[in-house]
């Protein structure tokens, strides 16, 4: 990722996403506080009950409703990196999105972005291969699905080479390493659990398109949404300081 260079002029409008479906106690608040939502949809988590929750809770308060497909692996939350055969991972995928898309329609809606879950997320930012299984996907099950991706990563040119509108994403509660990757969840100070210090990166990505490295290093980051995991222990304290912070600072919140 490019060092930190020249000032632009701060975002005033952004999405703000949070990861759902996953089984938090807190769904319902979360998505009074977001404006759109990543809906797991069977490989990493999720099932019908809990997909078609999500939907109508999403629905009732006007969100966009995304997929969140993952490699299929419950036992890790699919956070570990695996390689599937290539024509495995597209069937799975489609599996997943199809029955989410499925749900959505049956309520009315439809789908408006696809965002890839954990490992899955991390291997397709940088891997052209997984990258490509990605672009199939989207083309085979909603062609107008957007696709939300590590911003500053490879894949976000690759994706809008292929005609698929991109959304860059930011983290509101993750530390960055020095080339924009997200830092490893093994290590201790990955996630940011505080209210001040995720307000802090959120205003930074806003008005100074930067973010901190976990030593505290900046990076820029050129994002169009940020999230927050809605998976976390403090996840609704946290969203409702960021909305605090920004309504103070006269950042809107909505997404296109």
């Amino acid at each position: 990722m490019p060092e930190v260079q020249a000032p632009r002029q701060p975002i005033l409008s952004i999405d703000l996403n949070a990861d759902l479906g996953e089984g938090g106690v807190d769904d319902a608040a979360i998505l009074q506080l977001v404006s759109s939502a990543n809906i797991a949809c069977g490989g990493h988590t999720g099932d019908a009950l809990s997909m078609r929750t999500a939907v109508q809770l999403a629905i009732k308060n006007e969100v966009k409703i995304g997929a969140h497909p993952s490699f299929f692996d419950r036992t890790n939350f699919g956070r570990t990196r695996i390689h599937p055969p290539p024509v495995d991972l597209f069937d799975q995928l489609c599996r997943q999105v199809e029955a989410l898309g499925q749900i959505v329609q049956q309520e009315g809606a439809n789908l408006h972005h696809i965002k890839p879950h954990g490992a899955l997320y991390n291997q397709a930012a940088q891997d052209p291969s997984l990258g490509e299984i990605l672009i199939q996907v989207i083309k085979e099950c909603g062609p107008a699905m957007q696709l939300i991706a590590l911003a500053g990563s490879p894949l976000i040119e690759q994706a809008r080479a292929a005609g698929i509108f991109v959304i860059p994403e930011a983290f509101a509660d993750r530390r960055y390493n020095h080339d924009g990757s997200l830092r490893a969840r093994t290590f201790h100070d990955a996630c940011i659990n505080n209210e001040a210090d995720v307000l802090a990166q959120c205003l930074s990505i806003l008005r100074d398109h930067t973010a901190q490295t976990w030593d505290n290093k900046p990076i820029r980051i050129e994002a169009r949404t940020l999230c927050l995991h809605g998976d976390g222990p403090h996840a609704l304290q946290l969203l409702r300081a960021i909305r605090l912070g920004l309504a103070r600072n006269a950042i809107q919140v909505t997404a296109k």
